[in-house]
């Protein structure tokens, strides 16, 4: 079997750029993703033993009993090896693990948005760690500016939507974020990304209160929407965060986290949508048929059937094994007329490729859909594509 090296021009490395849709429902305290309702299993109510808008993490405990679930150990050792879950302070405690104890984590492990309220004046620690990456985004819009005309960050009533970067990949797409604000099935609000600057602008519906203005925004390669629009924007009243109040862009997404009087808001409903941006790497190949090789099967059905005996006349001892050394190969060319041999000439037919690496394992395999017939004159290239 013949083996051929990729010239220099013959592999090329790029990448797919994809922008993956997500969509966020939520309503009475729960959260939908991409509008996938829960499924239930052979062996428990939920096949990945995660809730409705979470993405597990490994796919592990697929369709387990709750008492047969895996999960990931380590020994303690001197490699200071441990779940992220055990402290180094705790690690080193010799009361709590001594040398050779078994460290243990769970799976599933799972990821979904979360939302945060912090009211005027109160303690936000989340926020001022983000006083710099917002202070970034200025030369964008001065409404990412931590302390400006527009609102003091540090002070101010805001909301914080965290997206985990498992949902957009390297960064959010400008200008696909969309926040809606539902009341018993009517929009009466929608912030959009219009101008890829990060400000997410109340675009709707038409006349409505606040219509126009910047209500939040968006800090695209850390999965982040600030919320600071405090207006009311219908007379609708719901206890939100604490008390009775109207609907704010604020309190955007309250029933999807652990905000106080999040469950008791069976009029509200909210809606986020965005696309997320996934660079796929692309490794293209080049396999040369040149002309005037590749033209020899070992395929058994290549020989001659009136020779197809010869297989009989093998012969072995312990020094020595032989076979026919005459064999005809089959003539599988075409005639325009009947009863006349054609000329023989040699052909075969390619159906699959084969990639090696360097010490020549097989590491891959490319089929052919139709076997391609080669002829001594015929000279093909075969285009490869591999995704990662």
């Amino acid at each position: 079997m013949p083996f051929y090296k990729f010239g220099t021009n013959d592999i090329f490395h790029n990448a797919i750029k994809t922008h993956p849709q997500c969509k966020f429902f939520i309503y009475s305290g729960s959260i939908y993703y991409n509008n996938k309702p829960q499924v239930s299993g052979a062996f428990t109510s939920s096949v990945t033993h995660v809730p409705t808008g979470h993405i597990s993490l490994y796919e592990m405990n697929v369709d387990r009993p709750s008492d047969q679930l895996v999960y990931p150990y380590v020994s303690k050792e001197s490699s200071l090896m441990a779940p992220r879950t055990i402290s180094l302070k705790s690690y080193n405690n010799s009361s709590l693990f001594a040398y050779g104890d078994t460290l243990s984590s769970s799976y599933p492990l799972s990821a979904t948005i979360s939302k945060d309220f912090y009211a005027e004046d109160g303690s936000r620690n989340r926020i001022t760690a983000l006083k710099n990456t917002l202070d970034y985004y200025t030369p964008l819009s001065r409404h990412y500016s931590y302390s400006s005309s527009f609102g003091d960050k540090s002070t101010q009533a805001t909301g914080l939507i965290s997206i985990p970067s498992i949902f957009y990949g390297s960064t959010i797409k400008k200008r696909s974020v969309s926040l809606r604000y539902y009341l018993t099935g009517t929009l009466i609000g929608e912030l959009k990304d219009k101008g890829g600057r990060g400000e997410l602008i109340q675009v709707g519906p038409t006349g409505s209160t606040g219509s126009g203005s910047v209500a939040g925004v968006v800090l695209y390669n850390e999965g982040f929407i600030l919320l600071t629009g405090s207006w009311p924007i219908s007379n609708h009243v719901e206890p939100y965060v604490s008390g009775d109040s109207k609907p704010r862009w604020i309190d955007f997404g309250s029933t999807g986290s652990a905000g106080s009087g999040g469950e008791n808001l069976p009029a509200t409903s909210f809606d986020m949508s965005f696309s997320g941006t996934t660079n796929i790497p692309v490794l293209t190949m080049f396999a040369h048929a040149r002309e005037g090789q590749l033209n020899h099967s070992n395929n058994p059905t290549s020989i001659s059937r009136d020779n197809r005996l010869y297989l009989l006349n093998q012969t072995s001892a312990s020094t020595q094994y032989s076979e026919p050394t005459s064999v005809t190969i089959k003539n599988i060319g075409s005639s325009s007329f009947q009863n006349t041999i054609p000329t023989y000439e040699k052909t075969v037919f390619i159906s699959q490729i084969g990639i090696y690496d360097e010490d020549k394992n097989l590491i891959a395999v490319a089929k052919l859909a139709n076997p391609v017939r080669k002829r001594n004159q015929d000279d093909f290239t075969f285009k490869l594509k591999l995704d990662f």
